[in-house]
């Protein structure tokens, strides 16, 4: 870390949106690459008025088609609005909840995994200590700056990370930045 730092100077990690329209851009980019998915984005988010969970709701299935939505991602998108519509979530309990709560809540949503759940944590919510081990990019970090590019294992990338607690997001975010400079924002 202490070499990694000082590489980066002022860039952080940074907040985007509010928490539907971040969720809602996580699932539209599931597997499929970064431009693609702003492509589909910005077709999108052109079909609502304003983009809320009430108004995702009253789009027509073909419309969300024709933005070049999957039918799964439709659903995924229609579950989320839902979600948020009906308070089934906590969003102004949030910030009074811990990570583990808050992915739970998350993960009950149709297309959203823990490691969303976790980018949502550390993008939108800001949370310092979130280590996301199912993270391709943190573990290829972690094998090129701790162990010479050799593989390593979540416990062996676990037992590194444990250096960095209370901040372990941000040092996700170094590990990520060694990688690929371009920050990434969700």
């Amino acid at each position: 870390m202490k070499r990694l730092i000082p590489r980066f100077g002022d860039a952080c990690l940074e907040s985007r949106g509010d928490a539907f329209v971040t969720l809602a851009r996580s699932i539209v980019g599931q597997q499929i690459s970064v431009k693609a998915a702003q492509s589909v984005w910005s077709k999108f988010e052109l079909l609502p008025r304003r983009m809320t969970p009430a108004n995702v709701l009253k789009l027509k299935v073909d419309d969300m088609r024709a933005a070049g939505l999957s039918a799964r991602k439709v659903e995924y998108l229609v579950d989320l609005a839902l979600h948020f519509d009906s308070k089934r979530i906590h969003v102004k309990q949030w910030q009074a909840m811990d990570d583990e709560a808050i992915i739970a809540e998350l993960v009950a949503i149709r297309g959203i995994g823990r490691w969303t759940a976790e980018m949502f944590l550390m993008f939108h919510l800001m949370r310092p200590d979130v280590l996301p081990l199912d993270d391709v990019g943190l573990i290829n970090g972690i094998s090129q700056n701790y162990f010479s590019g050799e593989p390593v294992s979540r416990s062996e990338a676990r037992e590194v990370a444990d250096a960095w607690a209370p901040w372990r997001s941000v040092a996700t975010w170094y590990m990520w930045r060694s990688l690929e400079p371009t920050p990434v924002a969700y």
